[in-house]
């Protein structure tokens, strides 16, 4: 029997900016559904997306909401590589962030059913934003590489714990608002000036590693880590991601610069995925590393 053809998809939540999309040649791309201003749109990965203008909205008030799709949807998407057969790799954004995957679930189930000579699998980032857009550029060029699904599965079993972020967001209301962080606790961070690191942890979830004092203290702090645990600058870039807040980036980028010149560093805006959870001036950075904390 003739090997089945393999087949690459991924979703707008790894937020992978445009030009690598085109770059990877990455042409089966899900995207998903954000919600501000009671206005539906489809993240595109940034093609019409911007980032100044989403950012003042969420200055002025308006909560945007992340959602997933439905399980039409996903058939939409995957029924035509069924019907022929292929052997399909979709590399996802982490399941803890999201229900959308039950729809997916249901979607599946259905088109294996219909097609059986079929092979889907879907591989978990545990990731968000860039963290799940470094597991999506490295898959993408093995795939581009015509390593078999298999093999770049088990790439991404050693490759995915490796992958870290660490932001921090300018305040607190938008965790408040969003219900990550009560409201008196809030009120006393911003009080105080508090600002939490963020990171993701091996599951693929959002926790709190720290919490310092100041702005500048939170840029140093991230620099500190990318600095003392990044790894394999010959092969991966450092994402420096601002959610509008393009001069606090460019602190960032020069103090990494200073210690790494070496390394490769994209600048990037944060997309309404991340961004809908922690909110305006946002700063964070995602690598690859040594390991994930927990």
């Amino acid at each position: 029997m003739a090997d089945k053809k393999a087949v690459f998809f991924t979703d707008s939540d790894c937020e992978l900016p445009l030009r690598i999309v085109k770059e990877l040649h990455i042409d089966n791309l899900i995207t998903m559904p954000y919600t501000i201003c009671g206005e539906e749109h489809f993240y595109d990965f940034g093609e019409d997306y911007n980032a100044k203008k989403f950012f003042d909205l969420v200055r002025q008030g308006n909560m945007p909401i992340t959602s997933g799709l439905n399980a039409e949807m996903y058939k939409d998407y995957f029924e035509k590589f069924f019907a022929e057969g292929c052997d399909i790799l979709y590399v996802s954004f982490s399941s803890k962030m999201s229900g959308t995957f039950q729809s997916m679930d249901m979607a599946v189930k259905e088109l294996s059913e219909k097609y059986p000579d079929a092979k889907f699998r879907r591989y978990d980032s545990k990731g968000i934003s860039m963290a799940a857009g470094l597991v999506v550029y490295a898959a993408a060029k093995k795939f581009n590489e015509g390593v078999p699904n298999d093999e770049i599965c088990a790439f991404l079993d050693e490759f995915v714990p490796r992958t870290c972020a660490c932001f921090s967001p300018y305040d607190l209301t938008q965790l408040r608002r969003g219900g990550r962080l009560s409201a008196a606790a809030a009120i006393l961070g911003n009080i105080l000036q508090l600002k939490p690191i963020i990171r993701i942890d091996n599951e693929g979830k959002l926790y709190s590693h720290a919490k310092v004092n100041g702005r500048n203290k939170a840029i140093n702090y991230i620099c500190d880590e990318v600095i003392a645990n990044v790894t394999d600058l010959d092969k991966y870039p450092i994402i420096v991601l601002n959610a509008d807040c393009p001069a606090d980036a460019e602190k960032v980028i020069r103090k990494l610069r200073a210690a790494l010149p070496d390394a490769e560093i994209w600048s990037e805006d944060v997309g309404p995925v991340i961004g809908t959870h922690c909110g305006p001036d946002t700063i964070a950075c995602c690598y690859v590393g040594t390991k994930r904390d927990i």
